[in-house]
């Protein structure tokens, strides 16, 4: 990886910290069953061909996976993202990510493991129109 100074000026990942992508190395080793699933599904460039990045910093953020080529985050939602609080911190979250040009699409855990084929299907539709419309 290098000097981890050298990671930080990196357009993807829109002038994150140290302390963030630190916390995103950490997070990598402790994914949720459904990350796990979805990430079998992306990793290696294994869908459309593109790189993911999984628990990816982005500016003071970590996102659960990234795909700079389409600017697309997708975060696989427990069910603790449905208590008020937790809503509202998604929402002024997306709020500063779709700020900086990304577009944030969500799923729950349940859909990751019980229909994750369409799942992927949604991912294909988001990442063609992404792709198509930015240069990247």
């Amino acid at each position: 990886m290098g000097n981890l100074n050298d990671t930080i000026t990196r357009e993807f990942y829109f002038g994150a910290g140290k302390e963030v992508l630190e916390k995103a190395r950490i997070l990598r080793n402790s994914m949720t069953p459904s990350e796990k699933i979805f990430w079998q599904k992306i990793r290696k460039k294994r869908f459309m061909g593109i790189i993911f990045r999984r628990q990816h910093p982005i500016s003071r953020f970590i996102v659960d996976f990234y795909c700079h080529e389409a600017r697309l985050v997708i975060e696989i939602d427990g069910l603790i993202h449905s208590n008020p609080a937790n809503l509202e911190y998604d929402e002024n979250r997306t709020y500063e990510l779709e700020g900086l040009g990304l577009k944030v699409i969500r799923f729950r855990n349940d859909e990751v493991r019980f229909n994750i084929k369409e799942i992927l299907e949604i991912l294909k539709k988001e990442v063609i129109e992404r792709a198509s419309t930015l240069k990247v």
